[in-house]
């Protein structure tokens, strides 16, 4: 859901990317899990609880005080890692609207049914978010907008776009 990016102050704070469509999404959730994905650490993912003193919005981002972490020192060792919560705590999506995990490893092809790769990660560009879509060595940026994406089917896999293997 966001990811640490630097230490805030020199009293432990940190400041939060946040990956959600407002920033203070993250706010409801009394508990964190900090840690990298498996991809990150070399297969094997690591990931801690930490309780959340205090957090705000601050700018497009968040602050946020962890239980524990009272030193910038401290603060500044947590730079890089993810911020999630339990999959269980979230709310359910509504009808079109997916989390980017779900969207990640889907099987994507055009309206001609030719395959582009599959989805290996998001970026946020400040305009709209981008598919990063990966086959073989190719990678290809799909804007992830409506006109764009014109179906997504978790069960089977798949999204179909309208997009051109020339793009």
């Amino acid at each position: 859901m966001g990811r640490v990016v630097s230490a805030f102050g020199i009293r432990g704070w940190i400041k939060v990317q946040p990956f959600t469509a407002l920033p203070d999404c993250l706010l409801g959730y009394p508990v964190w899990w900090l840690g990298q994905a498996s991809s990150a650490t070399g297969g094997q993912a690591q990931w801690s609880h930490r309780e959340v003193e205090s957090a705000a919005v601050h700018g497009r981002g968040l602050v946020a005080k962890l239980k524990g972490c009272d030193t910038r020192e401290g603060a500044a060792r947590l730079k890089g890692l993810d911020v999630a919560v339990p999959r269980s705590r979230l709310p359910v999506s509504a009808e079109g609207e997916y989390y980017w995990t779900d969207l990640l490893g889907l099987r994507v092809h055009n309206l001609q049914n030719e395959s582009l790769g599959r989805v290996v990660r998001l970026m946020e560009t400040g305009a709209n978010e981008v598919l990063v879509v990966q086959e073989d060595r190719r990678e290809r940026l799909i804007p992830l907008l409506s006109a764009v994406v014109i179906s997504v089917d978790l069960a089977k896999g798949e999204m179909v776009v309208d997009w051109g293997t020339d793009y």
